[in-house]
C-alpha cells in the first residue's frame, strides 16, 4: 500500500534516507511496537481482572433488606468508578511510558546501527585514503566473526591486491615503452642530422633527410604526449607548494617564440596564488593550453589572453582565451578526447597529435580540479582551469 505524504509515498521518502537513519528507524520502530504491545496486553489483563473482582458485604444481623440493597448498590457504583479511575491512570501513565520507550528505542536503534555499520565506515575510510602510493600497503584488514561484512572486506582487500599488481604492470610498461620507443627515434634523429651536415650529400638526400626529421620530431612529440598522458592520469603521489603565476610565466616564455613567428600577441594578467600540486604537470597543462591557442589562432593579428586568479571559495583559476575561427558548441565536448581535433578532416596533422587538451584534462583531474571550454564570441576558444587550493 502506498501511503501519500505531501504527494510522495512513504516508501520513496524512506528510501531516500541514509542506511544509518533507516536502520535507526527500523530498530527504534521494532522496540516501540514491542513496548506498545506489552502495555496493551497489560491493560487488557488488568481490565479483565478488575471486571471479575467480586465484593463481599458483611451485614450485621437484623439489618433490613432494603438497607442492604442500598449498600450493595452504592458499593457497586464505587467499584465501577474505582475501576475506571485505575484504568484511566494506567492509560495516562502508559502514554508517558510509551514516549520514554520511543526515545529509548531511537537511541538504542542509533547505537545498534552505528555498531553494525562500523565495518562499513572503516571500508569507506580506507577507500578514501587509497592512491597509487598507498595501494601497495593500505588494506581494510577487518577483524571479527566470519560474517557477511568480513567476507565483503576480505573481497575488497583481494581486489586492492589485484589493482596494485595492475598498476605495477602499467608503471613497468610505461617505463619500458619510454625507453624502447625513444631510443630508435633518437638514433634516427642523430643519423639524419649527420646526413644533413655532410657536405657531400646531394640536395635530394638533404631534402629527404629534412622531411624524415620532421616526421621523426612529430613521432617524438606523439610518444612524449602519450607517456605524459599515461603519467598524468594517475593520482598524484606527492604534492608540494606551486606558485601558479611562476608556472604560467614559464609556459608563456617557452612558447613566446612560436607566438612571434605566427604573429600572435599574448597578453597576461596574473593574480594567482600558491597551491599544492606537481609543478611539472601543471606547467605542461598550461603550456598545452597556450600552445593550442597559438596553433588554432588567426593567420594574422591573432590574440591570446591569459589570466590567473583566486576565487572567493579558494579555487585557483587559469583562463586562456584566443581568437580564431568560430568553434561550434557541439564540438566542444569532443576536444578533450585523445586524438580528437576540431574539424580534424580539414586540419593539417602538423598542428598536433590531438593529445594537448586530453593531457590538460588528465592533469587537472589528477589535481582534483575541473576544466571547461566554451566558444568565444567572435571566434576562437575560451578554456578555464579550476584547481582546489589545498
Amino acid at each position: 500500500m502506498r501511503l501519500p505524504f505531501h504527494g510522495k509515498p512513504l516508501g520513496e521518502l524512506f528510501g531516500r534516507l541514509s542506511i544509518r537513519a533507516r536502520l535507526t528507524l527500523t530498530y527504534g520502530s521494532m522496540l516501540f511496537v514491542g513496548g506498545t504491545l506489552l502495555l496493551t496486553v497489560t491493560y487488557l489483563l488488568l481490565r479483565s481482572v478488575l471486571d471479575n473482582v467480586e465484593f463481599s458485604l458483611d451485614v450485621p444481623p437484623g439489618t433490613p433488606d432494603a438497607l442492604v440493597t442500598i449498600w450493595r448498590h452504592q458499593i457497586e457504583i464505587q467499584a465501577v468508578k474505582l475501576n475506571e479511575q485505575i484504568l484511566r491512570l494506567m492509560v495516562q501513565q502508559s502514554v508517558l511510558i510509551l514516549l520514554g520507550v520511543g526515545l529509548f528505542a531511537l537511541v538504542c536503534g542509533y547505537l545498534v546501527a552505528d555498531r553494525a555499520l562500523r565495518p562499513v565506515a572503516k571500508m569507506t575510510a580506507t577507500a578514501r585514503k587509497l592512491s597509487d602510493s598507498t595501494l601497495a600497503h593500505q588494506r581494510i584488514d577487518l577483524h571479527g566473526p566470519e560474517d557477511e561484512l568480513k567476507e565483503l572486506a576480505d573481497t575488497f582487500d583481494s581486489m586492492l591486491t589485484r589493482l596494485n599488481s595492475a598498476f605495477n604492470s602499467q608503471r613497468r610498461f610505461v617505463a619500458n615503452a619510454s625507453h624502447q620507443l625513444r631510443t630508435p627515434l633518437t638514433i634516427n634523429r642523430t643519423v639524419l642530422e649527420i646526413a644533413l651536415s655532410d657536405p657531400l650529400a646531394s640536395p635530394d638526400l638533404k631534402a629527404l633527410a629534412r622531411t624524415l626529421l620532421e616526421v621523426n620530431a612529430r613521432n617524438e612529440k606523439l610518444i612524449e604526449g602519450l607517456l605524459l598522458l599515461a603519467r598524468s592520469e594517475r593520482e598524484l603521489a606527492r604534492r608540494r607548494p606551486v606558485d601558479i603565476n611562476d608556472v604560467t610565466l614559464t609556459a608563456v616564455e617557452q612558447l613566446t617564440p612560436s607566438a612571434d613567428r605566427r604573429g600572435v600577441t599574448v597578453t597576461s594578467r596574473l593574480g594567482g596564488t600558491t597551491m599544492q600540486g606537481d609543478p611539472v604537470l601543471l606547467e605542461h597543462a598550461v603550456g598545452n593550453l597556450v600552445d593550442n591557442a597559438i596553433k588554432y589562432n588567426l593567420p594574422q593579428n591573432g590574440q591570446i589572453w591569459i589570466s590567473t586568479d583566486e576565487t572567493l571559495t579558494g579555487e585557483v583559476v587559469v583562463h586562456v582565451a584566443n581568437t580564431g575561427q568560430p568553434v561550434p558548441a557541439y564540438e566542444i565536448g569532443s576536444l578533450f578526447e585523445p586524438f580528437r581535433r576540431l574539424n580534424s578532416d580539414r586540419v593539417d596533422s602538423a598542428n598536433g597529435s590531438g593529445l594537448g587538451l586530453s593531457i590538460v584534462r588528465a592533469v587537472v583531474q589528477a589535481h582534483g580540479g575541473q576544466v571547461t571550454a566554451s566558444p568565444r564570441e567572435g571566434g576562437g576558444l575560451s578554456v578555464t582551469i579550476s584547481l582546489p587550493n589545498r
